[in-house]
């Protein structure tokens, strides 16, 4: 059986029965559901939230080298080389 972290797994009559309560359970507190057909893995309930949040990381992941300079940011932060930001004057100078 497949398993993937944090998913709830349940079956298709369960999840059909249970469909309103599912729902609600991913949209408020990001539970995961992989609904199974046959005890084969066929779909999965995650929150809207953490689909933006998914797609988000997928766009900035095929951005050429941002994951590079990604890297190279937080070794600067742990260095303590980061340029520090000035918020103070609302206009961001």
């Amino acid at each position: 059986m497949l398993y993937i972290q944090g998913m709830n797994i349940i079956s298709i009559s369960d999840a059909r029965a249970k469909l309103p309560k599912l729902v609600n359970k991913a949209a408020e507190g990001l539970d995961r559901f992989l609904i199974t057909v046959n005890s084969v893995p066929k779909v999965a309930i995650i929150s809207l939230e953490e689909l933006e949040s998914l797609e988000e990381t997928i766009e900035v992941a095929a951005i050429p080298g941002a994951y590079k300079s990604i890297q190279k940011g937080l070794k600067e932060v742990k260095a303590r080389k980061g340029v520090p930001l000035n918020f103070k004057s609302g206009n961001g100078k």
